[in-house]
């Protein structure tokens, strides 16, 4: 198969060191770094050995001894793959001694391997028919296999039944060699420990769990397993069913903030399977079940595949050209601001779409729109990042690589669940404390990283919903008085004006760990040792996730974080800083490219005369120097009358943003609603014109991930419905009267590089050398941008503190509320659920589900499984209860993947001081038992059920 890259699997890691050895192999003189082995510097050396249990992603192992080689001076044949390079060493790769041990290595492989080669789902794309041959094995001796051995040895694995319980892939222990390279890589790379070896001799067998099959074992299918498997005994059922994909082309994952680099092999324009990519610079060839295996929603049913347009939303959908709905979509635009004036329309943008169409959109919207009502996503995640790290540091991203985590001796996890959310990460971060970096975890709800007995946090900071700026500046009261300042780097880095404020202020004694107690829930010396061990380093990371910005003091917390690390000197080098897990794939894309109401690309005001001379210079037009709406903004100026028309690029606001019902009265009031998604989405209900998406392996363009990396993502197959997302915006720009015309998303990239500073050195030709760059990137920078932000000073000059006091949220418990609801994600499904309901992951979760602790559901007489009703001062809704003690008692929590489940009908419009972030993590609730829907659910059901049907109507042949 052709690449775009190339990728070669050197049999072991690769060696950290720069100091170089020589040796001889095969009468050649080889150099090599100090501590490879003796395999990766004949593979380097063009001269590759025979291997089975070896891989580069993997620990050397030494097991399956067809790796043998001769060193002079040692007696017996050392396996190649555990063997370190040495000074002036002389090895022998191919001799006659060697070729007949491994021939007699593989005949005893082969010999008890099934014989159907020739039928096996891997024909062509498998290791032990490749080493076979490399061996030179071309027939075999020993005949007896299954009954004929079962007799002397025993059972016999060419007996075993198959495994097909995951949906994805299967497990045939008939074709396993026993080579322990998926035990090792569940353990190794993704951290579960999900697989073993039990038994021995000819009884020797892959067990996953306690002789459990897949879906019943701890198996979290990442697909590590299935990646490093060199023969058909793990094997993806796409490839099973499609036979072997014929060509490849490197992308970039559409679901978490991750960024994962991924293959997407294909026949014709069919993918049949996604599989990382190990030069990819986020996730190193790892991956997790969304990437790997839940790319189908792609070619679901449910994809809008032509334009509809309606006069009201009660109106059945009509099927029309491209240009009928764009013209339809710009008539009532331009009637809306004809009528209302030039604010009465607005747009938002996609964090799941490319930075390139992101830009587009708040384009059209100050172009073609003439006002800077355009918003997006990270309006209800991580706006108080950019607040608070603006502030602070002078710049809203992640100051480090996901890859530095390697380096950190301390790791502070706040507010997130990356097991679940960014499982990629979360294997990173496993391995690292399973080296012994001590970590230390806050959070209400007692999550994977505090209850797994692989990888336990040293402490548990269990804090009430809503605690979090008391707990973070407790923390820093801790450092100051019990003298754990970095005295140095402050003074050298940081303003000491507003550092000697901020300490006076944290030193108060009603900041103290004891004065907070009562408040937070957390024990005093808990904290106190917590702060102690983060202070103390040396190096200490922290990283940190909704559960953070997701309050209504979410900007303060994020201030709080920062002065914490900026107080203890943990900003500017490798294993510290301070670090935001983007949910979505593109959220800190569409940040970076002007899609907050007050700033344009780069995060520069719109304010700024010269600034916005210069896109003014460059689009041909006058810009308007007001800050526009904000996304609640613009609910209620809707609900006012004065706002009347919005375009939405792949976003479900009615199913993500809170208070459901508020959401879908103010989008009731619109006389035009323009939606472009890939389905029928709940937002899409209330729309006038339904303009078709196009998915991640439709799409030329870029993401960037969390950790400011951009990475191209490469058109797999041809947009579904004609067009991608870009040429739609396009095409909208121009019916509205302002032109754009690009015939690339390249020529796109090029116009963002040249109007903004951190994309000056951004191309597409860089990216396709480098894999991936980082922004900044420019001239003043390195060729591949910065990995590490702030090194030397920040980017503000001197860093920022600013006092954090806590403010109790308005959500409080009361006696008719008086228990506090939290939200979160699980593993399998992702955000609204739109592209994982589609996918078979809903075999895992199909359902969202209340966690109680058993003292709350046994108060109320509730068992596990029983419906119960939750009532907020916003509305109420119902779901089934799951009795956990997960959850401390006088919290609940709940994800939100399903839109029946309406789990943000009883969120509240409670939002953050400085960002209108909403408060999704503290509601306060009451739960009792029942025997029937919510009237909301109900009425859910009909609307829901009739959109369906005028959907249908609109897709009928007659």
């Amino acid at each position: 198969m052709s690449t775009l890259f190339s990728e070669v699997d050197y049999g072991t890691p690769a060696s950290t060191s720069t100091e170089m050895v020589t040796l001889t192999i095969d009468g050649m003189r080889v150099s090599a770094p100090k501590g490879s082995s003796v395999m990766r510097a004949a593979t380097l050396a063009g001269t590759p050995i025979p291997k089975l249990c070896a891989t580069d992603s993997l620990e050397p192992f030494g097991s399956c001894r067809l790796c043998l080689v001769e060193i002079e001076g040692r007696k017996g044949t050392p396996a190649s793959c555990t063997t370190p390079v040495e000074e002036g060493m002389v090895v022998r790769t191919q001799t006659e001694r060697l070729q007949a041990l491994r021939r007699n290595v593989m005949e005893l492989y082969i010999s008890d391997h099934p014989l159907d080669c020739l039928t096996c789902a891997s024909n062509g794309d498998c290791e032990l028919q490749t080493q076979a041959g490399a061996v030179g094995l071309r027939e075999v001796r020993y005949g007896v296999a299954g009954a004929e051995v079962a007799s002397v040895c025993g059972a016999h694995h060419t007996q075993d039944e198959a495994d097909h319980s995951n949906p994805y892939f299967s497990y045939d222990p008939a074709k396993c060699i026993v080579c322990n390279r998926c035990v090792r890589a569940c353990e190794e790379v993704q951290g579960s420990f999900a697989l073993t070896i039990s038994g021995r001799g000819f009884e020797a067998r892959v067990t996953p769990g306690q002789n459990q099959s897949l879906m019943d074992s701890e198996c979290v299918s990442c697909g590590a397993c299935v990646q490093t498997c060199p023969t058909a005994t793990l094997v993806e059922k796409s490839v099973i069913q499609l036979g072997q994909p014929t060509r490849e082309l490197i992308t970039t994952c559409a679901y978490c903030g991750v960024g994962c680099a991924f293959k997407a092999e294909l026949k014709g324009n069919t993918v049949v399977r996604m599989t990382p990519w190990k030069d990819g610079q986020a996730n190193e060839g790892h991956s997790c079940v969304k990437g790997r295996f839940a790319w189908g929603y792609a070619t679901h049913a449910d994809r809008i595949r032509a334009p509809m347009v309606r006069e009201r939303i009660t109106d059945p959908w009509r099927e029309v050209s491209w240009d009928e709905a764009i013209d339809f979509a710009a008539s009532r635009f331009k009637a809306i601001q004809a009528q209302h004036g030039v604010d009465a329309v607005g747009g938002i943008t996609s964090s799941r779409c490319t930075n390139e169409e992101v830009y587009l959109v708040q384009k059209l919207v100050r172009a073609a729109f003439g006002n800077n009502n355009v918003d997006t996503c990270a309006r209800v995640c991580h706006s108080p990042t950019g607040y608070g790290m603006g502030q602070t540091f002078g710049t809203s991203a992640g100051t480090q690589t996901f890859k530095s985590i390697s380096q950190a001796d301390v790791i502070m996890v706040i507010g997130a669940n990356p097991s679940d959310a960014h499982p990629v990460f979360a294997s990173r971060l496993k391995r690292r404390v399973r080296q012994g970096a001590r970590l230390i975890v806050v959070d209400p709800r007692r999550i994977e990283l505090v209850s797994s007995p692989h990888v336990r946090a040293q402490h548990h900071l269990q804090l009430r919903p809503g605690t979090n700026v008391a707990v973070i500046t407790a923390m820093a009261h801790v450092v100051v008085t019990e003298g754990l300042v970095n005295e140095a780097y402050v003074a050298e880095r940081c303003d000491t004006k507003s550092f000697n404020e901020w300490r006076a202020f944290v030193a108060r004694a009603e900041n103290s760990p004891e004065a907070f107690e009562a408040v937070s829930g957390v024990p005093a010396a808990e904290l106190r040792a917590a702060a102690r061990l983060y202070a103390s380093g040396p190096n200490s990371a922290i990283y940190y996730g909704l559960g953070v910005t997701e309050h209504a003091q979410g900007s303060t917390m994020v201030i709080g974080i920062a002065n914490l690390a900026m107080a203890c000197g943990m900003v500017g080098r490798e294993g510290v800083g301070m670090n935001p897990l983007r949910g979505q794939n593109n959220v800190q894309g569409s940040c970076d490219m002007g899609s907050f109401p007050h700033e344009l690309p780069g995060y520069r005001h719109v304010g700024d005369a010269t600034v916005r001379g210069q896109f003014e210079a460059a689009w041909g037009v006058r810009l308007s120097p007001e800050p526009g709406l904000r996304i609640p903004n613009m609910f209620e100026a809707a609900l006012a009358g004065s706002f009347k028309g919005m375009y939405v690029q792949g976003e479900d606001i009615v199913q993500s943003d809170p208070n459901t019902q508020h959401v879908a009265q103010a989008l009731s009031q619109l006389d035009c609603l323009v939606v472009q998604d890939i389905f029928l989405n709940e937002t899409a209900k209330y729309a006038h014109v339904l303009l078709p998406g196009s998915s991640f392996l439709e799409k030329d363009g870029t993401f960037t991930n969390a950790e400011r990396r951009i990475s191209r993502v490469r058109q797999a197959m041809a947009p579904l419905a004609g067009l991608a997302d870009w040429q739609v915006t396009q095409r909208l720009a121009n019916a509205l009267g302002y032109p754009m015309n690009y015939a690339h998303p390249e020529e796109i990239m090029r116009e963002i590089a040249a109007l903004t500073p951190t994309f000056a050195g951004v191309s597409y030709e860089k990216i396709e050398r480098l894999g991936s760059v980082q922004w900044p990137c420019n001239a003043n920078t390195p060729e591949a941008g910065i990995s590490t932000m702030h090194v030397g000073t920040f980017v503000r000059g001197k860093g920022r503190f600013f006092n954090t006091q806590y403010v109790p949220s308005d959500e409080k418990v009361t006696r008719r509320f008086p228990l506090l609801l939290t939200t979160g994600r699980v593993l399998t499904q992702y955000n609204v659920g739109a592209q994982t309901r589609r996918t078979a992951n809903s075999q895992w979760h199909d359902e969202d589900r209340l966690d109680i602790h058993p003292h709350d559901a046994q108060e109320r007489g509730i068992a596990d499984g029983d419906w119960v009703g939750i009532q907020s001062r916003a509305g109420d809704t119902v779901l089934r209860a799951r009795v956990s003690q997960d959850v401390p008692a006088g919290v609940v929590y709940t994800t939100f993947h399903f839109p029946e489940s309406g789990a943000n009908v009883i969120t509240t419009d409670s939002s953050d001081w400085a960002t209108n972030c909403p408060e999704y993590k503290v509601t306060a609730v009451q739960v009792s038992k029942v025997m029937q829907p919510s009237a909301w659910q109900q009425d859910f059901k009909t609307f829901h059920e009739q959109q369906l049907a005028l959907l249908a109507q609109a897709r009928s042949p007659n």
